[in-house]
Order: structure tokens, then C-alpha cells, then sequence
């Protein structure tokens, strides 16, 4: 075994914590469709002063599981007017900041896709936006907690040439950062430099792959 052989087979669960457990299972489970899978009530855990908590999980399909933690008798956290259950945010954070912290969730179609789009505008909690961006198109709302929901279809296969840029733009990237004034136009310029650096590399293996094919 390579140590750097991949050995994650996906995600087991994502795990959030909730102050409204009878709205979240009215979403994820009543409206969206995620059967409830599993359960943990926690009486006695953790150090002292923690207090009891019901830890439950829904079926997102593919063996993936959406879990949540409820504590008995915990209030809701003061903080700023925007966010959601865990983190709260001031008036001057962007909103677009804010939203970038969400969970996507993937369905095979676009009868798929607008299927669940029919679920969530008859229920309390619509569509709040539906967009197409480069390979993929996404629905979009917010569940009981304030946390953002988007659900999500390939429009397309994603290419062996954008999974190399892929690498390319975040090899440019750290290195940007590391640098006294990231910007794009300095990550353009990096990413540039490492084409170069890169080409004869690829030329290589190319000619070497296009040898291989021939030879059998």
C-alpha cells in the first residue's frame, strides 16, 4: 500500500447541531424525503456540565448520512442578526461570505433536480434560487437552522483537461497566498508560470502514454 493510495470511500456523515429538531425533521425527512436512519440518545456523556443530547441521522442516499445533535435545555446563542444555529454573523458581513458555508447534495437528472424543486415550493421553505454555473445547475434554500441547502445535477462530465486545471489553480493559489498581495491577476500570472514549468512534463508522459497504447 502507497502511502498516498486514496483509502475514503466518501462521506459517512456530516453533523450539525440543530435548536429546532421537530422543524428539521418537517425538512429533511417529511418534505426533501431523507428517512431517518439512526439514533443516539446521550444521556450522561461528555465532561461535566454537558448536557444530554439526541444525535439522530438521515439517509442522503449513496450510504452519505445527514446527522444533527440537539441538547435538552441548551437556548439559542446571541450573536449577530444573520447566520444560522451555530455560527452568527454582524450586519457588515457579507452575505455572499455567509452563504458559502452550505452543503450541496446530488441528484442524477433535472426531472430529479425539479422534483425536489416541486417538493420545497409547497412547502415552508421554497426555492429561494435556481442556477446553472459552468458544469453543474443547483437549487437553493435555507433549512429550519438557517443552514443553506443547494441541491445539485451534472449538466455534463466534468473533463480530464479541468480536472488538470483543477490542480493547476489551487497549485497557483497557495502559492498566491503565501505571497504579500494575493489578487487573481497574481494567480493568473502563477498559474501561467506553471504551464510553462509543467509543459515538457506533459509532453513526456504523453508521448509515453501514446507509446504504451501502441505497443499493445
Amino acid at each position: 500500500m502507497s502511502e498516498s493510495e486514496h483509502l475514503v470511500r466518501g462521506v459517512d456523515h456530516v453533523a450539525y447541531p440543530t435548536f429546532d429538531p421537530a422543524g428539521t425533521v418537517r425538512f429533511y425527512r417529511d418534505t426533501l424525503g431523507f428517512p431517518v436512519v439512526h439514533s443516539i440518545c446521550a444521556a450522561g456523556w461528555g465532561p461535566d456540565r454537558h448536557p444530554d443530547f439526541i444525535h439522530f441521522f438521515f439517509d442522503i442516499g449513496n450510504d452519505d448520512r445527514l446527522a444533527f445533535f440537539y441538547y435538552f435545555g441548551l437556548a439559542p446563542f446571541d450573536g449577530g442578526p444573520q447566520g444560522d444555529s451555530y455560527s452568527r454573523f454582524a450586519e457588515d458581513v457579507p452575505i455572499w461570505f455567509i452563504r458559502s458555508r452550505h452543503l450541496a447534495i446530488h441528484v442524477d437528472s433535472e426531472d430529479h433536480l425539479m422534483e425536489y424543486r416541486r417538493r420545497l415550493d409547497a412547502s415552508e421553505w421554497p426555492v429561494e434560487m435556481q442556477i446553472q454555473h459552468e458544469t453543474i445547475e443547483s437549487i437553493y434554500t435555507h433549512d429550519p437552522n438557517g443552514y443553506m441547502i443547494e441541491i445539485t445535477r451534472a449538466m455534463r462530465p466534468v473533463t480530464p483537461q479541468e480536472d488538470l486545471d483543477a490542480d493547476l489553480t489551487i497549485d497557483a493559489l497557495v502559492d498566491v497566498v503565501a505571497g504579500p498581495a494575493p489578487s487573481m491577476d497574481a494567480l493568473l500570472v502563477r498559474k501561467a508560470e506553471l504551464i510553462i514549468e509543467r509543459a515538457e512534463e506533459w509532453q513526456r508522459t504523453r508521448s509515453e502514454n501514446a507509446q504504451a497504447v501502441s505497443a499493445e
